[in-house]
């Protein structure tokens, strides 16, 4: 019995203790209300803007691996897409390991968005905050500039020491903005953490040349029912679009390169290209979602894109990895159409956003 103690005491003198200071990491915030919002300001203030977490974002936690940023659709309804990313957190086993964020594009122009603000609550353009445009009552920052602070701040080593990655995606309108923000964003390779994309269902994307897909680019289950292309032999998957055939704003920002304003506007062609090949990006298609419904964007410059959502995103990966030498990937979900939650929480999704 005295040849152990030494032995014992040693143990435990190895073994890690928890101090009182320290304390175990706080239970997730799971539910939508006020309890789980914090203020991001941008840029040098006093504007800011709103966001869902289900953990503090200035409270030093050892358990934090993982940061996934949710961006919601044009309803600008952070606290669904807050419950979504919790779910399939949930369902990942990561709800204790992943800090969710949704952050809130609030916009009161008047001229169909109505949000209610709060004090000193930045008021983004009601369609501009898709493609990183200027606030409407603090002009000096971008929606972009917002999602800039929101992962400097959750790269923080002294706030999570033990973070290995961040996920930024975003479902339908969120998706056109995970599109513009991953190949333009100013912070990707100065966090000191790997950030991943995962653009899931956009009506749009940002072409950076004035070459569109055929019906050659898609597969066939990607079309709408009842509508198939009919390709000859020789078909090529992207081809001119020239002066545009009679749709002359085809390639202007944010459905191509020109005119851009806003966040990229400082940015050259050649630069965002760049950025675009090299940044991992994965495009999280519905199996279903090809029927134009929920805003879907039928104007002549998004379906110069393709037919479908589905479609749409089948092409424009293929067009960045044949003629910009990029390596994304395409994931279908199945059995889901244009439903966030239905792609947040599907066995292909989690993967991605929960690596």
């Amino acid at each position: 019995m005295t040849r152990r103690t030494p032995l014992l005491i040693t143990v435990a003198a190895l073994t890690p203790v928890m101090t009182a200071a320290q304390g175990p990491p706080a239970a997730p915030c799971t539910e939508a209300t006020p309890a789980c919002t914090e203020w991001i300001t941008v840029g040098e203030g006093p504007g800011r803007s709103l966001v869902y977490r289900s953990h503090g974002l200035d409270t030093p936690n050892q358990a934090i691996t993982n940061v996934l940023v949710v961006v919601h659709g044009a309803g600008r309804n952070p606290d669904d897409y807050f419950r979504s990313a919790l779910a399939g957190a949930f369902l990942a086993g990561k709800l204790e390991s992943t800090l969710v964020i949704a952050p809130r594009m609030a916009s009161d122009n008047g001229q169909g968005c109505r949000d209610e603000l709060g004090p000193n609550e930045i008021s983004w353009h009601c369609n501009t905050w898709r493609s990183g445009g200027s606030s409407l009552n603090h002009p000096d920052v971008t929606s972009f500039d917002f999602l800039d602070a929101i992962l400097r701040k959750v790269a923080r080593r002294e706030t999570y020491p033990n973070l290995r990655a961040i996920v930024v995606t975003g479902h339908s309108a969120g998706g056109q903005v995970t599109n513009r923000y991953a190949m333009s964003n100013r912070v990707h390779d100065v966090l000191g953490v790997p950030v991943s994309y995962v653009v899931s269902n956009p009506s749009s994307y940002a072409y950076p040349s004035d070459e569109r897909p055929t019906g050659a680019a898609w597969p066939l289950e990607a079309n709408a029912p009842g509508f198939i292309l009919e390709n000859g032999p020789n078909t090529t998957a992207f081809r001119s679009m020239g002066e545009g055939r009679g749709c002359t704003t085809y390639n202007e920002w944010p459905y191509g390169f020109e005119n851009r304003s806003g966040y990229s506007a400082s940015e050259t062609d050649e630069q965002l290209k760049r950025q675009l090949a090299a940044r991992p990006t994965t495009y999280l298609l519905g199996q279903d979602d090809i029927l134009p419904l929920s805003g879907f964007d039928s104007s002549c410059a998004a379906m110069a894109q393709g037919p479908t959502r589905q479609a749409r995103g089948h092409a424009y990966a293929r067009y960045v990895n044949e003629s910009l030498g990029g390596h994304h990937k395409v994931v279908v979900v199945t059995g889901c159409g244009h439903n966030g939650r239905c792609m947040y929480t599907s066995d292909e999704a989690r993967p991605l956003l929960f690596p």
